[in-house]
């Protein structure tokens, strides 16, 4: 039973890497313009703290840090599909998919962790 349990952290935890490197190869396809890299920063660090604060979530010393983890890992996801809105892509239908890609893999993340909310309360 513990295996499985950890076999779960650990698909989520290469679920939002894999989040996190998709966003970085999309960043890097962006037109570069003040906007788009002042906001591909902000998408950068938002899409990276999903990830690293579900780790900090799986280490947690008490059911209220994890909680608090958990819901910052949420909160970033939806950071994350806020700021994918905001990159300017001029058009391009490829940049367009691969946006649309991200937003739904963003709000994918961000209806687990609030399950996983709700279910450690």
């Amino acid at each position: 039973m513990v295996e499985i349990q950890n076999s779960k952290h650990y698909d989520l935890e290469e679920r939002t890497l894999g989040f996190a490197k998709a966003v970085r190869a999309f960043v890097n396809k962006l037109p570069k313009s003040i906007p788009n890299i002042e906001n591909g920063k902000q998408l950068t660090r938002s899409s990276g703290s999903v990830g690293a604060n579900y780790i900090e979530a799986n280490e947690s010393l008490s059911k209220k840090d994890f909680a608090m983890r958990i819901m910052i890992s949420r909160k970033e996801a939806k950071e994350s599909r806020y700021w994918l809105q905001l990159i300017d892509i001029q058009e391009n239908d490829i940049l367009e998919k691969e946006r649309q890609s991200l937003v739904k893999e963003a709000t994918e993340l961000m209806m687990i962790f609030s399950a996983i909310m709700r279910k450690s309360t």
